[in-house]
């Protein structure tokens, strides 16, 4: 008995136990080891040198190639799958075939490699499915998973006139066949498209619907608007009025340096009404007295110091190459015109206002694009408008501020990016007083009036996309904002509603995801 261990080089090894089993008697063994594709021999020295020979004469190098088959009709890809199905098929019970097919979708062509046999049997197959419609205008239905269909249509219109729907081995049946015409429709329902094309167009059509027909990831955009401001502000003033004569007939001297003016002050004292008195501190004196010389005089000072911190973090999500808005203020009525009647009774007409609407708030536009990478650009509009508290309260004088950023930058994904800032310091001094008499010393102040205003503004926008590539993040953070304002309502639920005891403040369902209403007893919410 010798025992010997036979390399095999160009067939598997497991395939030639089964040939070779019948011609090793019983006391022999036979064995094959795939992970290095040996087969192991014990027997007879004759036996196994007569075994060596037969392995020798079937261990050849295969005379298969690869044969490439174009198709003309049918899909490369449909017909691979079709025989890959009957090939699983054919091998339960039987050994597996060596035969390999791979389809080409850019050349619609299939290649195989194998047996020759195998290549022939598979080749007939292929020759019976790829066979023209009856119809070379078949309608056919595609269903989209994500794509709109109606987008789509302009897309696969303009790309089916160049496609070339003679291809290889098409010449002849171009010149004996009309051209068929090439009709796409969406179906805006069912989100799907109808092609009416020859076969060759419509797989071509259907490759590109492939390609466009994906997920699109979505971009969550958050904004961070920080303002502070400061004003400050100081007034200091003298007004008089002098009455020459007690009759009242002689001349009068005025000196209105405020707001409200001495005139409106002495006028209002004169008829016995109330002093219309402005903001600050103001000490008036004066004699109204018909036998004498009447006069009054208005002292006002006024100091105001007002600081603001706005902060604004407005967030949106949108899908890539989709711009997204969000608004957030008031629509604010201003005048534009007016109309009042100034005829007689007999052309009565009704006074008229023309109004008009605009949003003053907080804007905020943006187009993502996601790159490849992790960098996204962004086409950014943001404005932010207020109302003017510091100037006139009447409709026909609003004054609005407006801060306006629109550019187009470049970021990485979940980094933060500063759009734009301003920094102002504005110092104005203003003095009204009476030419000569405003400059002399000391009693100079009694003829003039002083305001000083300092203002400093710190503007600063920041914002910072994070890219939501699936459902998985897209939920978690929905989840995180969605608890911290179900904490925020938990909150003002424990310290209760002030000067109603009774009632109750609106909380959130407890679970995200859920309409479901709250349990009567919740357990308390975690602090974040």
């Amino acid at each position: 008995m010798v025992t010997r261990i036979i390399q095999v080089k160009n067939v598997t090894s497991a395939q030639l136990v089964p040939i070779l089993r019948p011609l090793i008697p019983q006391e022999g063994h036979l064995a094959a080891y795939p992970d290095t594709n040996v087969l192991i021999i014990s027997d007879r020295r004759r036996n196994v040198d007569r075994l060596m020979r037969i392995i020798e004469q079937i261990d050849q190098v295969s005379d298969s190639s690869i044969e490439v088959i174009t198709l003309q009709h049918a899909s490369a890809a449909e017909v691979v799958r079709i025989l890959e199905s009957l090939k699983q098929s054919a091998a339960k019970g039987a050994s597996k075939s060596a035969s390999k097919m791979v389809a080409d979708e850019r050349t619609n062509s299939i290649l195989i490699s194998g047996d020759p046999t195998e290549r022939l049997r598979a080749r007939v197959v292929i020759e019976h499915l790829d066979t023209p419609f009856d119809n070379e205008g078949n309608a056919q239905v595609v269903y989209l998973k994500y794509a709109n269909a109606v987008d789509l249509v302009t897309v696969l219109t303009g790309v089916s006139e160049n496609i070339d729907e003679g291809g290889k081995g098409k010449a002849a049946k171009a010149a004996s066949k009309p051209k068929v015409p090439v009709n796409i429709q969406a179906d805006e329902a069912s989100n799907a498209l109808i092609i009416t094309a020859p076969p060759d167009v419509f797989h071509s059509l259907q490759a590109i619907i492939r390609k466009l027909d994906i997920r699109r990831a979505q971009v969550l955009v958050e904004a961070i608007i920080a303002e502070v401001s400061y004003d400050k502000a100081k007034s200091l003033g003298v007004q008089w009025v002098v009455d020459g004569t007690p009759d009242g007939q002689g001349p009068v001297g005025v000196i209105n340096l405020g707001s409200p003016t001495i005139t409106d002050v002495y006028n209002s004292v004169a008829a016995g009404a109330g002093v219309p008195l402005g903001p600050g501190t103001s000490i008036g004196l004066g004699r109204f007295d018909s036998d004498r010389v009447n006069f009054a005089a208005l002292i006002q000072a006024l100091e105001s110091d007002t600081t603001s911190n706005i902060l604004s973090t407005p967030s949106l999500t949108t899908l890539d190459n989709q711009e997204a808005e969000i608004v957030i203020g008031q629509n604010v009525p201003f005048i534009t015109g007016s109309y009042s009647s100034t005829g007689g009774t007999s052309n009565s007409v009704n006074p008229f206002q023309t109004v008009q609407r605009e949003d003053v708030g907080l804007t905020l536009k943006v187009k993502p694009q996601i790159n490849e990478g992790n960098s996204i650009q962004l086409e950014i509009e943001q404005e932010i408008s207020s109302i003017n508290a510091s100037a006139s309260t009447g409709t026909s004088d609003i004054v609005t501020n407006k801060r306006t950023i629109k550019t187009v930058v470049m970021v990485e994904d979940g980094a933060t990016i500063v759009l734009g800032g301003l920094i102002q310091e504005d110092l104005q001094q203003t003095e009204e007083k009476v030419p000569l008499l405003g400059d002399i010393p000391l009693l100079g102040a009694l003829f003039r009036a002083n305001k000083t205003t300092k203002v400093k503004r710190n503007l600063m926008v920041f914002l910072r996309p994070v890219v939501l590539r699936d459902a998985a993040i897209s939920t978690q953070i929905a989840s995180d904002k969605y608890n911290y304002f179900r904490a925020q309502q938990m909150k003002m639920k424990q310290e209760g509603v002030s000067l109603m005891d009774d009632e109750e403040t609106p909380i959130m369902p407890p679970r995200f995801g859920t309409f479901a209403p709250p349990f009567e007893d919740e357990p308390p919410e975690p602090e974040l």
